[in-house]
């Protein structure tokens, strides 16, 4: 079974773009290969800007959860 514990947790709920997507390329960077991050947010563009830019730097989509206001996204680095 695929281990999906998350290991760390960003909280960007209020912020707007560019904010949420430098948090996670932050926690990218400082993440184990294999880590699971969620980050937690409230801006709609983030939600469809931030599964790109994972594509983009490689890393694994786990998961795209809740509305374009209150979202939470995990991904394994």
């Amino acid at each position: 079974m695929e281990d999906t514990r998350v290991q760390t947790r960003i909280d960007v709920r209020g912020e707007t773009c560019p904010v949420p997507l430098v948090e996670v390329r932050k926690a990218a960077r400082r993440a184990t290969p294999g880590d699971v991050i969620e980050i937690v947010g409230t801006h709609p563009a983030s939600k469809k800007e931030i599964p790109m830019a994972l594509e983009a730097l490689g890393l694994e989509l786990v998961a795209v959860e809740g509305t374009d206001t209150d979202w939470t996204i995990r991904f394994r680095a």
